[in-house]
């Protein structure tokens, strides 16, 4: 395995644990959902839509 390939992949594994992909693979459910023409909402949308039901309805997490 080259240094490169091992560097992606603890990218890939950080990411997904500190929920960077969350809006990835909310487009890729969109898609598979709903199809590929569904109304979806922008990158800017999703993260405030995202905070605002986490504070309305807290989950277990750090802080």
């Amino acid at each position: 395995m080259r240094a490169a390939e091992v560097v992606r992949g603890i990218r890939w594994y950080v990411r997904g644990v500190m929920g960077e992909d969350a809006y990835e693979k909310y487009l890729a459910h969109a898609a598979t959902v709903h199809g590929e023409g569904a109304t979806v909402m922008t990158e800017r949308e999703f993260w405030r839509d995202r905070t605002d039901r986490q504070d309305t309805a807290p989950e277990g997490r750090c802080c």
